[in-house]
């Protein structure tokens, strides 16, 4: 049985407050939840077309702590604005949902952990402006060395007009936590997940630049590759594309004055919906 919004909130509350000022966190290891979900989508239009384009941003917006500037950032930054779908990581439940409403977004949520940070939860969102026809919790290999922690990918199949696009919000595991093989190993389950789908977004934050090599061996594009530094010396944020395009070159980029709403910052990228040139044949 998947959890209710209330259901879901109350139990993330006691296990925050379980954990409260130790140094392990607690996992939300069953696969259906917690789940916290929210807001009205668009309604298709009339003739079930979708666009040409989507604009895609993805933002880890660091423990959840600075939502207004956030909120700011994402509705004044140019590359930003009119977003159609967003992937936010490190984020708790009533985090999200301030962000969704501000932007008018329709939103789903999984925590992986009660961050031993913060004693809130942590985890991955989706926001979109068009319906979700489903969504699901992925639970990702290999636990924190030192706390335990487990990583999740959050992933919906959103209907842009009359085409599914399946978007996944991936936060893998960082230097400290795991090496470079256990990444892999977390990457290639959110792959496994995406096979059945023809049009895949990934995005959210990597911890890592080189595994967009892994991605690319699989079919995927790489469009935001050269981009520049997302977190402190890092390229670490970036988005996955396969049976879909970049728009063109110039069409993705990174927010450099971020307002101070993160240590990382907000990538973006449009991609056009009908080009599926990027598709494995």
């Amino acid at each position: 049985m998947r959890l209710g919004t209330a259901t879901a909130l109350g139990i993330g509350i006691l296990g925050a407050a379980a954990v409260a000022g130790c140094r392990s966190g607690v996992n939300y290891s069953g696969p259906l939840g917690p789940r916290y979900a929210g807001g009205v989508a668009l309604a298709p239009p009339a003739e079930d077309a979708a666009p040409d384009t989507i604009r895609l941003v993805t933002f880890n917006i660091q423990y959840a702590r600075r939502i207004d500037s956030a909120i700011a950032l994402l509705e004044s930054a140019v590359p930003l604005t009119h977003a159609d779908i967003v992937t936010l990581q490190e984020m708790d439940a009533a985090g999200t949902r301030r962000i969704a409403e501000a932007l008018g977004m329709s939103w789903v949520y999984y925590p992986a952990t009660v961050s031993p940070a913060t004693g809130r939860d942590f985890g991955n969102a989706i926001l979109s402006r068009w319906p979700m026809a489903d969504d699901k919790k992925i639970i990702l290999p290999h636990r924190a060395r030192f706390d335990k922690t487990e990583r999740i990918a959050t992933a919906a199949t959103i209907l842009v007009g009359d085409v599914p696009v399946r978007v996944y919000s991936v936060h893998l595991g960082t230097i400290a936590d795991v090496g470079p093989g256990a990444r892999r190993d977390q990457a290639r389950v959110v792959m496994a997940d995406a096979a059945a789908y023809p049009r895949v977004i990934v995005s959210g934050d990597m911890n890592s630049h080189g595994i967009g090599k892994a991605f690319r061996a699989a079919g995927y594009a790489w469009p935001t590759e050269r981009n520049p530094r997302t977190d402190h010396l890092w390229n670490w944020d970036h988005i996955f594309l396969r049976g879909l395009a970049l728009r063109d070159s110039a069409s993705t980029g990174v927010v450099r004055l971020n307002r101070h709403a993160s240590d990382h910052r907000p990538v973006w990228a449009v991609v056009s919906l009908r080009d599926r040139s990027s598709e494995p044949r």
